[in-house]
């Protein structure tokens, strides 16, 4: 029977020899390693990476990494590749070619034709005396002693390897591409660092939603403002100019202070040099000043020009935190 204890056990060993497995690696990074990434690096054209099986599933993930960190990448299937696919190569590319074994029948195919259309071919392989091992310009070993699968033949420590192997190339090229979280963004333009980097204040501003008095409206007709546009303030306009803001929480100022509101009017209560922001300014920025002065709006102004509310509950709404 097999209980919660022998569950967690076979777990912690999984992990235990797959951790042990990728600290081994270290014995195999090498000058051809160095060779392989100069050479990417150096290439003209793309870096096209293949493998079959297990291995290839590997292969789209390391293209994805790369694609993403600032070098143009492409997954070739290599059975695939030797049926019509091997167009997809071009002359500049380079190719990294992943197998365990580096002994398949489509890696035997496959690195022939490769050699002969005279593109660079990288190996990532666990057998560097393999077909594949002695073919390619350069060996990356990925040898592991065994699998973590009890039966030692499921893919669990060599597609661990390869797949470690594939992000040690890519750190390498973004350490010597200088690639920053400004590059890294955008290829993410989608995600929340790519929008925390990328997102201008103007992208968010809905122009339906642009609440403003003048500044002899009386205190009903500022609060019907606010409430009509939902953001929690008002701005307060003369001459097309912002020259102050109105909050919910002065509004609740002023009521705890006055018995009456007859009388009061908008410039009476606003707040002059409110916190403001341009539109083109980044949304992060705009975050910044809400958390520093805790806030919950911004006015949008550019050289004066009202623009209308950012609210922080929008920001949220985007994932910028």
């Amino acid at each position: 029977m097999i209980t919660n204890k022998n569950i967690i056990a076979s777990a912690k060993k999984t992990l235990l020899s797959q951790s042990q497995s990728i600290a081994k690696l270290t014995d195999f990074i090498d000058i051809s390693f160095v060779e392989a990434v100069n050479t990417i690096y150096n290439c003209k054209g793309r870096l096209v990476v293949t493998g079959i099986g297990k291995s290839a599933i590997i292969a789209q993930k390391i293209v994805a990494t790369l694609n993403s960190t600032g070098t143009p990448s492409l997954f070739l299937h290599a059975s695939e590749a030797i049926h019509g696919d091997l167009g997809m190569v071009q002359p500049n590319d380079a190719v990294i070619c992943i197998s365990k074994s580096g002994n398949s029948p489509e890696i035997k195919v496959l690195v022939p034709l490769l050699k002969q259309f005279g593109n660079k071919l990288i190996a990532i392989t666990g057998n560097v005396t393999s077909f594949l091992g002695k073919e390619a310009d350069f060996t990356l070993n990925t040898y592991v002693e065994s699998e973590s699968c009890p039966n030692n033949l499921a893919p669990t420590n060599s597609t661990t390897a390869q797949l470690v192997i594939g992000d040690a190339i890519a750190v390498c090229l973004m350490e010597m591409r200088n690639f920053t979280s400004q590059d890294f963004a955008k290829y993410h333009p989608g995600g929340a660092l790519g929008k925390k980097l990328l997102l201008r204040v103007g992208d968010m501003l809905d122009a339906t939603h642009k609440p403003m008095v003048n500044p002899d409206s009386s205190i009903k007709n500022v609060i019907v403002e606010i409430s009509e546009k939902r953001l929690g303030v008002t701005a307060v306009i003369e001459n097309e100019k912002v020259i102050g803001i109105i909050t919910d929480g002065d509004i609740r100022r002023m009521l705890n202070k006055t018995e009456t509101i007859s009388g009061l009017t908008a410039k009476d209560i606003m707040t002059v040099n409110a916190k403001s922001i341009k539109s083109t300014d980044l949304v992060s920025d705009a975050l910044n000043i809400l958390e520093d002065f805790s806030i919950t709006q911004l006015a949008v102004i550019d050289n004066g020009d009202y623009k209308g509310i950012l609210h922080l509950h929008d920001i949220l709404k985007e994932g910028i935190v």
